[in-house]
C-alpha cells in the first residue's frame, strides 16, 4: 500500500497502474474512432459542398436525419442491431469489445465533421485558385484533394480533437451504464474504472471514482488545447491561397 500513490481498489489492485492502462485504451478508442469519423465526414462534406445541387441537398438531409436522433440512444439501438448480426463479428468483434466501440463511434460520429467541411468548401470553391484550377481543366477529384481539403485542415483538426474527446467521453458513458467494454473482458479503460466505482463513494472508496473522473477532465482539456494549437498552426495556409 505504501507504493500505491492513488490507493487501491476493493481487491488490492493499484489504481495508479490501472489508470495508466485505462488512459491507453481510452486514447486508442478516441483516436481510432475519430480518424474513421473525420475521414468519412471530410469526404462527405467536401464532395457535397463542391458538387452542390441536389446531391448536396440529399447528403445534408441525410446528415440532418442522423443528427436529429439523440446520439447515445442511437448508439445503444445500433449497438444491439449490429451485435445481433453474426456475419459482422469478424469485423466488429463482440459487442463488449474495444474494436466494436471503435467501429460504433467511427460510423456514427461523422455528421458534425461533414457539416463543418461542407461549409469550408462552399467558401473555398469560389476563390481564385479553385477557379484557376477549373480553367486549366483540373478534375473534381484533383481540386478536392489538392486545393479544398488541404485548405480545410484547420477546421478538420479542430473537428478531430472534438471527435477524440467525444468518443472518450461517450465510451465512458456507455461503460458506466454497462454497455461498453467490461472489466471482465481483459480491457481497462477510464470508462470501465468509472463504471466499476459506481458504489465506491457510498462505501468510503471515494478515490476510485474521483481519480478516473479527474483524468477524463485532464485528457479532454489537453486534447482541446492541442486542437487549438493545431488550428492556429494550420489556418495561415488559407491566406497563402495554395
Amino acid at each position: 500500500l505504501a507504493n500505491a500513490w492513488l490507493g487501491t481498489d476493493d481487491i488490492g489492485r493499484d489504481l495508479y497502474s490501472r489508470l495508466i492502462y485505462g488512459v491507453r485504451v481510452s486514447l486508442l478508442i478516441g483516436l481510432a474512432s475519430a480518424i474513421i469519423s473525420v475521414t468519412l465526414g471530410a469526404l462527405v462534406g467536401s464532395v457535397a459542398g463542391f458538387r452542390g445541387g441536389k446531391f448536396d441537398d440529399i447528403m445534408m438531409r441525410v446528415t440532418d436525419l442522423f443528427l436529429a436522433f439523440p446520439f447515445l440512444v442511437t448508439l445503444l439501438v445500433v449497438r444491439n442491431v449490429l451485435g445481433a448480426l453474426p456475419w459482422l463479428r469478424p469485423i466488429t468483434g463482440d459487442m463488449s469489445s474495444v474494436r466494436f466501440i471503435i467501429v460504433l463511434f467511427g460510423l456514427f460520429g461523422w455528421m458534425g465533421v461533414a457539416r463543418i467541411v461542407r461549409g469550408q468548401v462552399l467558401s473555398l470553391k469560389e476563390r481564385e485558385f479553385v477557379e484557376a484550377a477549373r480553367a486549366v481543366g483540373a478534375s473534381r477529384r484533383y481540386i478536392i484533394a489538392r486545393h479544398l481539403l488541404p485548405n480545410s485542415v484547420g477546421p478538420i483538426m479542430v473537428a478531430l480533437t472534438f471527435s477524440v474527446v467525444g468518443a472518450i467521453i461517450g465510451e465512458s458513458t456507455l461503460a458506466f451504464f454497462g454497455y461498453g467494454p467490461q472489466a471482465g473482458d481483459g480491457a481497462t479503460s477510464l470508462g470501465i474504472l468509472v463504471g466499476a466505482a459506481k458504489g465506491a463513494v457510498q462505501t468510503g472508496f471515494w478515490w476510485l471514482a474521483v481519480f478516473p473522473c479527474l483524468m477524463l477532465i485532464v485528457i479532454a482539456l489537453s486534447i482541446n488545447f492541442i486542437g487549438d494549437a493545431l488550428r492556429d498552426a494550420t489556418d495561415p495556409r488559407l491566406d497563402r491561397g495554395v
